[in-house]
């Protein structure tokens, strides 16, 4: 009887830790990819975020980055961070793979390839004006399309007037077709063979685009505000706020080939060209990125290929995916984050 009881006092104490464990973090969560240090591991999400779907779009999601050699969940938000690596925002202002701020203004009304890898590509179509007696374009993206296996996928800003934050403006297109993504949170398109999936991020307005293993793309639709407008003196018109493009990109193995305006601050040995220092760093190349259509592969020094499938044998850049730039220098990962 004592033995009986033994095992029952051990079970209980066994469970009461477990839920101890369950009260102090949140939900299960795991990877699936089978190259990865984490595949099946079951890991809890930290107090901080519990789940990786919470009701409120606001709240922080609980998330693992598979591709990391460290195995632990984090915290994160999934609107576009405009103060983070891989961010591109504003008129319009990116955040390289290296942490360098840097302005890439381009020209309205055409499209460059912001990155090009051997399995994906991802082109911006800028919109724009230009006021009287200025010798360039403010632009803004106001579309994105992505090429990737031997499919297509695009999602833009629509036109507005002026601004109203209880329209929609976010249109998806997959290989062609528009997308029927209802408005609300959280609404969620998957392709039906798994390659690419789309989630809104608010009710209207802000969204998530996932390609497994490639890269996570968060968009939110945003306006050239008056007061951005009086700061800069854009001079913008009665009759369009320019709707456009917030973006904060993610990426997962990519090649040390990479190009593209934003691609190439993640090869190892890219030198930068931005000024440091300056208010306003602003970086060329519209003549190596410059693509006919914002779904065209071909830019003169674009390397996208439908059947450039990374092979395990390609050499790959660090993972860039989380970096933070609160502080001065990022993890002891060699990356200085300069502002």
């Amino acid at each position: 009887m004592s033995i009986l009881k033994n095992k029952w006092f051990f079970a209980i104490v066994i469970l009461f830790l477990a839920g101890l464990t369950k009260i102090d973090g949140g939900d299960y969560i795991t990877c699936t990819n089978r190259k990865s240090k984490c595949f099946l591991k079951h890991l809890y999400c930290p107090a901080e975020c519990p789940t990786a779907s919470p009701s409120n779009p606001n709240a922080k999601v609980c998330y693992l980055n598979c591709n990391s050699p460290v195995c632990k969940p984090e915290c994160r938000n999934r609107k576009a961070n405009c103060n983070q690596p891989g961010a591109a925002c504003l008129d319009p202002r990116f955040i390289g793979g290296d942490g360098i701020v840097f302005y890439f203004h381009g020209k309205s009304n055409e499209h460059f390839s912001l990155v090009s890898d051997l399995n994906l590509q991802i082109n911006a179509r800028f919109i724009g004006l230009r006021p009287a007696g200025r010798p360039r374009d403010y632009t803004w993206i106001q579309a994105l399309g992505l090429l990737f296996d031997v499919h297509a996928f695009s999602v833009e800003a629509t036109k507005a007037e002026s601004w109203d934050n209880e329209v929609d403006h976010l249109k998806f297109y997959y290989d062609g077709k528009e997308l029927g993504l209802p408005e609300g949170y959280p609404s969620i398109w998957e392709s039906s063979e798994n390659s690419i999936k789309v989630e809104r991020t608010s009710n209207k307005n802000g969204a998530l685009i996932t390609i497994p293993e490639v890269a996570e793309i968060s968009v939110n639709v945003v306006p050239v505000t008056k007061e951005d407008d009086r700061i800069h003196n854009y001079q913008i018109p009665s009759d369009d706020c320019f709707a456009h493009l917030d973006v904060q990109f993610r990426f997962y193995g990519l090649s040390t080939k990479v190009e593209g305006v934003l691609g190439r601050t993640y090869q190892p040995d890219f030198k930068n060209p931005a000024k440091l220092g300056v208010a306003m760093p602003v970086v060329g190349g519209e003549d190596k990125y410059r693509t006919s259509t914002l779904l065209s592969s071909k830019c003169n020094s674009c390397i996208f290929s439908p059947a450039g499938v990374l092979k395990e044998s390609d050499p790959l850049v660090m993972d860039f995916g989380t970096l933070e730039c609160t502080g001065g220098s990022n993890n002891g990962r060699g990356i200085v984050c300069r502002k």
